[in-house]
């Protein structure tokens, strides 16, 4: 149901942490992140040359969701309650829903997480226990998601902080559209290769996104940037080789 609801252009939310119940969100305008439109501003190239975050994918994801249903520093509630939380943490043990981490010192400091299909990923909440953290966490999963083959980044709703790394809205008629296209261009591919959430196309990581016009999965498509970044020879400064990939398209 869920995985049908996102699909139509659905997603769900609750009052509360302790809320028992769901309803389902369609919003009159849509922030959407695209792909060849992210901001990688000279402060945040700098930190991803520094390597000042060691950062993963679906290494600590029931982590990741945890501390995004935690409290906001605003101190507003949460939309993640205890029932939407073991939802995901089922998708994510189906290979549906992914995540991304930032490390420091071997800590937990940062990332997102969000659900993928075909060439689509809806992400779905993000939080930053350092500086930065949480810009990083985006910053890769954008350059992963491209390499992936990826064509459409749900961000929900608008944010200051996503408009400043180049979120736009448009509105919900227009995000549909966008989401059926995404999905059809995927049609006639593997089963393997066709779903962005499956954890199936890994063993496709070394392969190129395009090679077939299927998009990989989330997981492949970090493994894929991971060994550009060893090809060009930077395998010990991955972070260095995404910037210089947003600086050569920027």
């Amino acid at each position: 149901m869920l995985l049908m609801a996102y699909r139509t252009g659905l997603f769900p939310m609750a009052d509360s942490r302790d809320d028992t119940e769901i309803f389902w969100v369609e919003p009159r305008r849509r922030a959407i992140l695209p792909l060849d439109g992210f901001h990688c501003s000279r402060s945040l190239a700098k930190i991803l040359r520094k390597g000042v975050f060691e950062v993963t994918c679906n290494a600590a994801f029931p982590a990741v969701i945890r501390e995004c249903a935690g409290p906001r520093r605003d101190a507003g509630g949460t939309w993640i309650s205890d029932r939407i939380e073991r939802t995901y943490l089922d998708l994510h043990e189906e290979g549906a829903a992914h995540s991304i981490e930032c490390w420091h010192q071997g800590h937990l400091v940062g990332g997102l997480y969000g659900v993928g299909f075909d060439a689509v990923f809806c992400g779905e909440s993000m939080f930053s226990r350092m500086p930065n953290a949480s810009k990083v966490a985006l910053a890769w999963l954008v350059a992963a998601l491209k390499r992936a083959g990826a064509r459409l980044l749900d961000c929900q709703f608008m944010t200051e902080h996503l408009a400043t790394m180049g979120a736009v809205e448009i509105s919900q008629a227009e995000y549909v559209e966008r989401l059926v296209a995404a999905q059809r261009s995927t049609e006639g591919a593997g089963a393997g290769a066709a779903a962005l959430g499956a954890g199936l196309a890994e063993g496709l990581a070394a392969g190129d996104a395009d090679a077939s016009g299927a998009a990989l999965s989330l997981p492949a498509g970090f493994a894929a940037l991971l060994g550009d970044a060893a090809a060009a020879g930077l395998s010990s400064s991955p972070g260095n080789f995404i910037a210089q990939s947003f600086t050569q398209t920027s």
